[in-house]
């Protein structure tokens, strides 16, 4: 899984694992972009996806660089610590600001005021704010635990792909010479 995937992967569970979203009535006030910037404030959504980066910045190095050797054994450790340094640097880069804007018109359309406003009760209590705080562990094991069976997947697609692609180039006829 290459770090783009793992990113966009994590950024997508972390928001919307805080949020059961619900259909919003006719009758009901939507929520305000100031409703739903509030309620990431108090979900601490900008901090949570940094400690969760990190976390899993220091995980996916280790499984990636095992991935990289094994898929190119001839490459050399300051080639690695080369693609290490790049990763850190996308990570440490990476626009979380934007993508919580971003994701204001998806609360707002699936979330009305009351949503919101319970949910913003829920996460400044003392059980919300241990969920808050536990969620990126949560995540990060959660992940550590589904590797294994997204690397099998993952295998398993790249042999098929790789075999159909030897079929193919088995079946396509020698070029003719020309006279």
């Amino acid at each position: 899984m290459n770090m783009k995937s793992l990113a966009m992967i994590l950024i997508i569970a972390l928001l919307t694992s805080c949020a059961a979203f619900a259909q919003q009535s006719p009758s009901e006030a939507p929520a305000s972009r100031e409703d739903v910037l509030k309620l990431f404030d108090v979900m601490q959504n900008r901090e949570q996806v940094r400690r969760t980066m990190e976390s899993m910045v220091s995980q996916s190095q280790v499984l990636m660089r095992e991935q990289i050797k094994q898929r190119n054994p001839k490459i050399t450790d300051e080639e690695l610590a080369e693609l290490n340094q790049e990763a850190e640097e996308m990570w440490k880069n990476f626009p979380v600001d934007q993508m919580l804007e971003d994701a204001v018109p998806v609360y707002q359309k699936h979330l009305t005021k009351t949503d919101v406003d319970a949910m913003i009760s829920f996460y400044s209590s003392p059980t919300g704010q241990k969920l808050l705080r536990e969620m990126p562990a949560i995540m990060s094991e959660g992940m550590q635990a589904m590797y294994p069976d997204i690397q099998k997947h993952m295998d398993a697609t790249i042999r098929r792909i790789d075999e159909r692609a030897r079929k193919q180039q088995q079946e396509k006829p020698a070029p003719k010479s020309q006279p």
